[in-house]
């Protein structure tokens, strides 16, 4: 692009100023002890080819850049690196000079305009959108119209969410006009489905596919307060009901699925009046992208059900227009793991199915990938000739030209799959080894096809590189790393929460399959172990437990857990069974049941007793899974406000939290056990209580459960309708119609609303008010400004931080305020401000010191005001963005990419990669 040479003039002005200056950066910069933060974003469409394929954009989510390849017949050179937002998971090109990125941490999405053949890049827009977008496609008229997939909530949505409300969807697809400089959406549609993940367009452009990721499977829980007598109506919960050693199991509840006719157990019991609400299970939603603005279809053309329970991605054939949907569906409606001994059944090494649904004018057609298994024998020592055949965790898809082959990235299998779309599509496929193109780095999780020179391209997030495949050979031919700043134990840690070919004898499941790229699924299981016995549980308790606190093996359904933020939180699982406490009694900060690391050393029986692995993981592998798991956090709160305050509700209701006894049994306040210390245990690498502290209590439940964290409610919402009971008050029991979620809160997902769950403290209270909340208006009030006051609960990261803002000359006016808010914050200590531009096709960084000064990139030059870098965009015409980023990361994001305290400017001055540590100045 052409420039004035007035446009340099802040800029020369400002490096003159530096030769006279007194230098202001003189000493190295001071390292944070860890400056990287992990969050495991899942990747969704991590490569894309430029149009005329001479360009491979990849995504290097860990760096939090966009990473341009020269692409040529004997494999891949790197070109250029451009900065963008934080957690890129998605690219794609508009065209061959202009790629757009979308950044899932930092809800924005970045374009960024190449120079120079594609050996430069910068960002020229920052489009803000709704919470984590994943995915972007072209589509509609001359491919102009940008679709991004986003969670329905976020600071930057410009409506209510609705979170409390009834029949809501809670997945948005953003729609921009991607030659319009207004930064603002043309529409947002909203889907009726929960959270979405991927794209796919049809051959033509004129319909744009959306899908759910955590689509479910049309089951739900009912409570043991909501089972009539405790299911004696019905014949009693099915057997067994108690454990090997004869003890009678608690009252625990029941897991139900709708089999199209009825709500039903696993005894294929009828239970339509204990379920209020319908589960519609819309997971796949066609949008015509030519309509203005674009909409769904209307009608059953508008949308296909029943494809699968977690939908990865998506492909489309460019002959016949098929859609192809990479997923799982699960069997949690299926009970206990272990070998069955005694209860006759489990679902050890068969919970989940690895799929590849078939979407057409025919229906909804699923495929499942790995026909081969027989799941009545288990569990063969690893490596097996069955195992090999696996695939698991299908993810990235690509179609031939022709149509004839389809190759899937299967994360879980650390290989490619190659399939004719004849035979997927007619069932007629035999797994085979043959078929699969196995690759050295591990963790594929994206792929795309280079036919003119007979080339796969395919990311491998185990080692963040790119495997070059020769498809005539079926072979990988080239390995291209990427510069990764993540600590060499994350690296070598992650492959265990992924790698089914590992974790289990039949090579099809491994933990990520339940706890999707370490957070959950969105469902509830009922995993106890009937053949183990009654075991002990060492606390710590708040109190003295009023029922017998030992942990029985019949546990009844419990929701997935997150794996993020376990840190410094004590016992894991909902009970705290996974505790240090039986090791080493004490109450000591790290040691006991307060030893999170002995405490997930606990969940190596699972390999065995769920995965079906024929033994534990071998204890080295066990210590690096932990080491990594421990690491992984959870993002800022996308309910709370930017600024981290509370609306006068939430206020409110905050002091009620903190300072009101919310009954007059035990007479303690909310915050007694669910404890709010953003500060606690300062010197712990993620510091902080967010709603638990190690604790266990009484819930008002048959069992003693661990105090939960309350950091991910608002990931909860979407289940609306339960009948009435003697607990929840009546009133407001009428059937609720569709909704998107079958599992709310508490520990089995039973309960729709935090609204409703409140409801439970009104049933101890006192008539005059004194000592809570009264079972009135009055009380409902109140309930109702601690249900958003804990949607927008504390995190360990305050919203502002991935936050992003691009300055132009053209838009100062409406960027300025924002600008101005991620200054405040930075400067109250949230977040670590860095800025972003490019002079004469070279990057140029900068790191926010306080007091309005930012460090550059280079050691001989001065700080420099924010009011003169805010000059070098609005006089200069430099696109200048700015991002805030976790604290302890600025330096590194912002001035010394490698943490080598050699400056990032000066390794470029002097020749050298600014990524490469063996690169010195």
């Amino acid at each position: 692009m052409e420039r004035h040479h007035d446009a340099y003039f802040p800029v020369a002005s400002w490096f003159s100023a530096a030769a006279m200056a007194v230098c202001l950066f003189m000493g190295g910069p001071a390292h944070a002890e860890s400056s990287f933060a992990l969050f495991e974003s899942g990747q969704v469409r991590p490569l894309e080819l430029s149009p005329d394929g001479k360009l491979l954009f990849a995504v290097n989510t860990p760096d939090n850049r966009l990473e341009i390849f020269r692409v040529h017949g004997g494999g891949l050179t790197h070109r250029a690196s451009v900065p963008v937002g934080l957690e890129p998971v998605a690219v794609a090109a508009r065209s061959n000079t202009e790629v757009w990125v979308v950044n899932h941490l930092s809800d924005s999405v970045s374009v960024v305009e190449l120079s120079g053949n594609g050996n430069a890049g910068r960002v020229t827009r920052t489009l803000l959108v709704g919470d984590e977008p994943r995915d972007i496609v072209f589509a509609g008229p001359g491919r102009n119209r940008a679709f991004i997939t986003t969670a329905h909530r976020g600071q930057n949505v410009p409506f209510d969410p609705q979170l409390t409300t009834p029949g809501i969807g809670r997945a948005d697809v953003w729609v921009f006009n991607a030659s319009s400089a207004s930064g603002m959406p043309s529409t947002i549609l909203t889907l009726f489905s929960d959270t979405p993940r991927s794209l796919a367009v049809s051959p033509d452009g004129s319909r744009v596919y959306a899908a759910g990721f955590h689509s479910g499977n049309r089951t739900t829980t009912l409570s043991h307060i909501l089972v009539p007598d405790g299911g004696q109506s019905n014949g009693g919960l099915p057997a067994p009901n108690t454990s090997v050693d004869g003890r009678p199991q608690p009252e625990v509840g029941l897991i139900v699925k709708y089999n199209g006719a009825h709500w039903v157990d696993e005894l294929e019991r009828i239970w339509d009046n204990s379920v209020r609400f319908s589960l519609p299970d819309k997971d796949v939603f066609v949008i015509n992208a030519m309509a203005n603005p674009p909409a769904q279809l209307p009608g059953p053309s508008g949308f296909f059900a029943g494809v699968g329970t977690i939908l990865y991605n998506m492909a489309v054939n460019p002959v016949s227009g098929k859609v192809y949907v990479s997923n799982t569906e699960a069997f949690n409606e299926k009970r206990f793991e272990g070998n069955g001994e005694f209860s006759g059944h489990s679902v050890k090494g068969r919970f989940h199915e690895n799929r590849i649904t078939v979407l057409s004018s025919a229906g909804v057609r699923p495929r499942h990938l790995n026909k081969h298994i027989n799941y009545d024998a288990c569990c063969a020592p690893i490596p097996n000739a069955e195992n090999q055949k696996s695939l698991a965790m299908p993810t990235g898809m690509v179609v031939s030209g022709d149509g004839r082959t389809l190759y899937v990235a299967a994360l879980g299998s650390n290989k490619v799959g190659i399939f004719n779309t004849a035979e997927l599509e007619n069932n007629t496929f035999v797994p085979n080894a043959a078929n699969h193109i196995r690759l050295t780095g591990g963790g594929p999780t994206g792929l795309v096809l280079d036919e003119r020179h007979d080339r796969l391209y395919v990311m491998t997030r185990f080692d963040n590189s790119i495997s070059i495949v020769d498809t005539r050979r079926r072979a990988e031919i080239g390995h291209v790393g990427m510069y990764n700043p993540e600590p060499a134990n994350i690296v070598k840690g992650r492959r265990f929460l992924y790698d089914a070919s590992f974790s289990s004898s039949h090579g099809d499941s491994s933990c990520a399959t339940c706890h999707v790229f370490g957070d959950f699924d969105s469902l509830a299981w009922d995993l106890g172990n009937p053949d183990n016995g009654v075991e002990t549980n060492p606390g710590p308790f708040e109190g003295s437990p009023i029922i017998n606190p030992d942990f029985h093996p019949l546990k009844g359904p419990m929701v997935t857990q997150s794996l993020r933020g376990m840190a410094n939180h004590g016992p894991m699982h909902w009970r705290g069974d996974r505790t240090g406490g039986n090791d080493e009694p004490s109450a000591q900060p790290d040691s006991g049941s307060f030893n999170e690391e002995v405490a997930f050393k606990k969940f190596n029986g699972a390999f065995e007793d769920l995965l079906g692995r024929n033994a534990p993981i071998p204890e080295a592998d066990m210590q690096a899974f932990t080491d990594f798991m421990l690491q992984v956090m959870y993002p800022p709160n996308p309910v709370r406000a930017l600024d981290n305050s509370l609306t006068p509700a939430q206020q409110e209701a905050r002091d009620f939290f903190f300072n009101v006894p919310s009954n007059i049994v035990f007479h303690i306040t909310c915050e007694k056990c669910h404890v709010i210390k953003p500060d606690a245990n300062p010197g712990a690498k993620i510091p902080g209580f967010f709603g638990a502290d190690g604790r266990s209590a009484f819930p008002f439940a048959a069992q003693v459960l661990k105090v939960p964290h309350l950091r991910n409610m608002y990931q909860k919402v979407g289940m609306f309708g339960m009948p009435q009971t003697p607990i929840f008050n009546p009133g407001d029991n009428a059937f609720m119609g569709d909704q998107v979620r079958g599992f709310g809160f508490i520990h089995d997902g039973s309960v729709d609303t935090m609204f409703r769950f409140n409801r439970v403290m009104a049933f101890t209270q006192g008539p005059d008010n004194v000592t809570g909340l009264p079972a009135n208006a009055e009380g409902d009030a109140m309930r109702r400004k601690l249900e958003s006051f804990m949607l927008a609960f504390d995190s360990n990261l305050a919203p502002i931080v991935g936050q992003q803002v691009t300055l132009t000359r053209a838009n100062a006016a409406a960027v300025n305020p924002r600008l101005n808010l991620l200054l405040a914050r930075a400067n109250a200590g949230e977040c670590e401000l860095i800025a972003k531009t490019s002079l004469n096709q070279r990057e140029q960084g900068f790191f926010y010191a306080g007091s309005g000064r930012f460090l550059p990139d280079r050691r001989r030059l001065p700080a420099v005001q924010e009011a003169v870098l805010r000059q070098l965009a609005v006089l200069g015409g430099l696109e200048v963005t700015y991002t805030c980023t976790p604290p302890g990361a600025g330096e590194r994001m912002g001035i010394d990419r490698d943490g080598d305290g050699f400056l990032d400017g000066d390794e470029r001055d002097a020749g050298s990669d600014p990524a490469d540590p063996r690169s010195r100045p």
